[in-house]
This record gives structure tokens, sequence and C-alpha cells, in this order.
């Protein structure tokens, strides 16, 4: 077992990384009478029953959702609710979310407001939700942008059961890594050196987990310094402003959030160069990205006005103005605004960009 532990602001909370973990969850759930499991309808017909079966001795209710990105809504939130409402959960409840970030965002932030809230656990099934996991931010998506309606709010623990990895299909695999490369841009040139040399069609489980752990490890320590993302937190939004326009662009779930946000980090790191004296791995990166059949294809369509109009109500956006998170170099970040007019000439250029490659 891996086990790292997270200092927030409300409570310190652990992260367990281990096989099998979904078979003994009423080790970890103790002390709640009445247990309410949330997941889509992928994961349950893999893991539910095996987590039931985990919560022997306990009351338990499950409620499923739609798999994919368009479930992280008012509407299915509302769902959530009227489970909790039918089945009587009171605050010495427990919820747990079972599934990929979509659920985690959206039966987090279910619990951070019924009854104002009742302690949850995450239980990740994807690489990707090794990010949204950690650091107590949960939401659900607006037409108008994603995760615009949301809070801080953090699970009493995250129990990440590896073996719930190996039937992600490629498509999540690339998506999970688009987040563990920024976590790499963000604290260490070496390990984004290896990264960039890594088929993701062919991972062990030793790599996976090393690589799960170095991104917690990464969010983990800026997240204490910065939970309600005054400053220093900022940095973990790496290629998210650009990531989520397309998301809400191409329609959500036609790309994943990390295929996006891999997209989104090609865009920061023309920028940085472009506005500082900074010379980055960008071949080789988009080398990565072609290597591993992330959908370049599907921005080639898309229009720097249509882009920018979503950047400008992203819940980054200050003063009207995009906010961007840039390189002075691998392991050093800042953030910088960016008028109209610049944007506007910039997101043209990679978009041709993206088309000649």
């Amino acid at each position: 077992m891996s086990q790292l532990t997270i200092q927030a602001e409300t409570h310190s909370y652990d992260v367990l990384i281990e096989a099998g973990i979904r078979h003994r969850l009423g080790t970890y759930a103790s002390g709640y009478k009445e247990v309410l499991v949330v997941t889509d309808d992928q994961v349950a017909e893999k893991y539910l029953d095996d987590v039931v079966a985990g919560l022997m001795g306990q009351k338990v209710y499950t409620h499923i959702v739609p798999s994919g990105e368009a479930s992280k809504s008012m509407k299915r939130y509302e769902d959530i609710l009227d489970k909790c409402i039918d089945v009587k959960l009171d605050r010495n409840s427990l919820l747990i979310a079972l599934g990929g970030g979509m659920i985690g965002d959206l039966a987090g932030f279910a619990a951070s407001t019924y009854l104002r809230g009742i302690d949850f656990i995450q239980m990740p099934t994807t690489i990707l939700a090794h990010d949204s996991s950690v650091g107590g931010k949960v939401a659900i998506n607006h037409p108008s942008g994603k995760n615009l309606i949301g809070s801080f709010y953090n699970p009493v623990q995250v129990l990440y059961d590896v073996e719930t990895l190996h039937s992600l299909p490629e498509k999540e695999v690339r998506s999970g890594y688009g987040e563990v490369i920024k976590h790499a841009m963000l604290s260490d040139y070496d390990w984004l050196t290896d990264l960039l040399g890594l088929t993701l069609s062919n991972i062990g489980d030793q790599r996976l987990i090393r690589d799960l752990e170095k991104g917690i490890q990464v969010k983990a320590g800026i997240v204490e310094k910065d939970e309600k993302e005054q400053g220093l937190r900022k940095h973990l939004n790496l290629g998210h402003t650009l990531a989520h326009a397309i998301e809400a662009e191409v329609g959500y779930g036609e790309v994943t959030h990390g295929e996006a946000v891999a997209i989104g980090l090609w865009f920061a790191m023309r920028l940085s160069e472009r506005k500082g004296d900074v010379r980055l791995p960008i071949k080789d990166y988009v080398n990565w990205l072609k290597m591993n059949g992330y959908p370049l294809s599907s921005i080639r369509s898309l229009q720097s006005v249509a882009l920018l109009k979503r950047m400008k109500v992203d819940k980054k956006t200050l003063e009207q103005k995009v906010h961007m998170v840039l390189l002075q170099e691998i392991a050093d970040p800042y953030v910088v605004s960016v008028e109209d007019e610049e944007m506007l000439t910039q997101l043209e250029l990679f978009l041709k960009e993206v088309i000649e490659t």
C-alpha cells in the first residue's frame, strides 16, 4: 500500500493507493450507518457490486448516472439530492464517489451542499482522477462553461484501487496522462523528459503507480500552500484555460478533459516562448501527442473568436481579461493576463500550427 497525507485547511485526509481496496471498504467507512454510493453506468457494471459487498454490515444505497461529462449537470446534481432526501440520509451518513473525475466532482458537490455538507470518500477509477480527487474542488458545469458552479470541499479519504485502472480504454489513459504530464511540467524536467519517451499503450503497473504518486505529490504540495486558489494553486491550471474552451466548444464528452488539457499545454508552451525568453521542448511534446493518438484533428475546425469567447467566461477570468499560466522554464510557472486582441492572434497562429502538423 502507498499512503500520502493531504493537509487541508479543514482537516487532513489520507490518499491510499492499493490493489483490491474496494473489497475492504468496511475498514475505511466504519462509523457510518448509512452509505450512498454514486457512480456511472459503466463503472457500476464493473465495480459497484464489489464496493457494496465491501460495505458489509452497513445500510447501502446506490445511485447511477449516465457516464460522460454531460452528466456533470444541474439535472444530475438535483437527482442525487433527491436520492439523499428519499432515503433520508442525515449528517452522520457517508457519500462515496465511485468513478472518474466527473463522478468525483458531481457527487462531491452534492455532498458539499446536502444538509450543508456530509462526509464523502473519493474512489477514483481513472488515471485522470488522480488530479481531481485531491485538493477539494468539486463542481458541476454550466452550458456557458466548465465548473462554473462549485465549491471547495475536501473528502475524508481518497481510496485508489489500481485494479480498476486495468479496464481503462486507451482514450482514458490518454486523458489521465494529460494531467500527469502537466504535473511534470510544473515540477521536474527529468520526469517530463522521461514521460516524453513513454508509449501509453504499454504502461506497467509499477510505472503507473509511480506516476500517480508523483502527480498527487505535486498537487498536494501546491494545494497545501494555497487551498482556495488565491495565488500558487493557479499554477495547476496550466493548459486548462484553452482546454475548458475546447471542451465546451466541441461539446462536453467529445474530447476528454485530459485530452483537451494536453492540447492546451501545447498552446501554453508556445505562448510561453512568444512572450518570454524561453525555449521549451515543444517539438518533442508534439511528437509525443501524435505518437499517443491525442485528438488534434478535433480542434482544426474551431474558430479563434469562439474559443476566446469561451475563455472569457472561464472561472479564472478576472476583470474580463484572460489569465494564462505560462512557463519561465520547466518547473517555473507564472500567471499573466492577455489582452483580447493578442489572444485572438495567438489562437489563430496556434490553430494554423495544429492544422499544419
